[in-house]
């Protein structure tokens, strides 16, 4: 007698549920590839604006143009003379080392007394505190022309508020004394106007951001016996040091390419001797008339500019690396 017994069928392996395909699932993106869509709208949008206008001007920097080409609608290649011509000039490079004079006045005092501002926001009571940060927004928040106007008027020849108080404080010479009768005046009275305008900045940012801060902290090195510059130096500078690096990085670059201030306050006088490499190509460009030269001018900043940031750049991609 034979027993005939059936087989099993074979199993069929489990697929975990979350390897399991399932139905109308869409497959996702690859990693690491929607920051970059994220950003895609806001890079194409500054290629759109910015990208045709640089393009442009480096092709005019190569071009002899001026107002006969202008009229005649003429393009005249001239090759590298336009940035020969101004490399040659004595002006090009006094405008070279007074923007960087001027630009480093302007960012270390904006960034000193932001910080000292910044510092006072997190100390002070709640309503001096909304006092001070209304009387910070206020001043952040006035047109650049507007307060240029307010400063002209200040240091007015004849109706000036800074002639009435030079006098009254027994000063003598101050009748009808003219401040911008030459370059540096000028530019101290600009440096003085963009200090004003650029301390909210980093005073309001640098308040919130200290407000990340445990107060914890602080508490503990007052217990230590701690000094106010002492708790600063080893304790808010090193935490708030990413801060300072972007913000100075900011605002070398705002303060470097200023040009309303100055071109509004005296046009570069007098004789250019406040002229800064965005007014000389200005002047050079809409006040005589050399497109192509002032071109060579805007191109040669933007490379001055670059390779003078290249090096803060190095220090801020180290900071990084520190941190991760």
């Amino acid at each position: 007698m034979t027993v005939q017994i059936d087989q099993a069928p074979p199993r069929t392996p489990r697929v975990p549920a979350a390897q399991a395909p399932r139905p109308g699932r869409r497959r996702g993106l690859p990693a690491g590839l929607l920051p970059y869509l994220l950003i895609a709208p806001a890079v194409l949008a500054l290629a759109a604006v910015l990208g045709y206008a640089l393009i442009r001007n480096l092709v005019i920097s190569f071009q002899g143009f001026g107002r006969r080409q202008l009229i005649s609608r003429t393009t005249e290649w001239t090759g590298w003379d336009n940035y020969r011509s101004i490399l040659e000039m004595d002006a090009f490079w006094d405008s070279v080392t007074r923007t960087f004079l001027f630009t480093a006045v302007n960012v270390v005092l904006i960034m000193v007394i932001g910080t000292l501002a910044g510092l006072l926001l997190n100390a002070l009571g709640k309503t001096m505190r909304l006092l001070l940060s209304v009387s910070l927004v206020a001043a952040w928040a006035m047109p650049v022309i507007a307060s240029t106007t307010v400063f002209q008027w200040l240091f007015d020849t004849q109706f000036g508020v800074a002639n009435w108080v030079m006098r009254g404080l027994g000063f003598e010479g101050y009748e009808q004394h003219n401040w911008f009768a030459s370059g540096f005046s000028t530019l101290a009275i600009v440096t003085v106007l963009i200090v004003w305008a650029s301390v909210p900045f980093v005073a309001l940012n640098l308040y919130a951001a200290l407000t990340t801060v445990s107060g914890e902290i602080y508490e503990a090195a007052r217990m230590d016996g701690a000094s106010g510059w002492r708790t600063f130096w080893s304790i808010t500078a090193p935490m708030m040091r990413p801060f300072f690096l972007i913000t100075t990085f900011l605002e070398i670059i705002w303060v470097f390419k200023a040009f309303t201030q100055i071109y509004a306050m005296n046009a570069g006088g007098p004789g250019g001797e406040s002229e800064t490499l965005p007014v000389m190509a200005y002047v050079q460009g809409m006040g005589q008339n050399q497109y192509g030269a002032a071109a060579a001018i805007s191109v040669l900043t933007l490379v001055i500019l670059l390779i003078a940031m290249s090096f803060y750049f190095r220090l801020i991609l180290k900071q990084e690396k520190e941190q991760s």
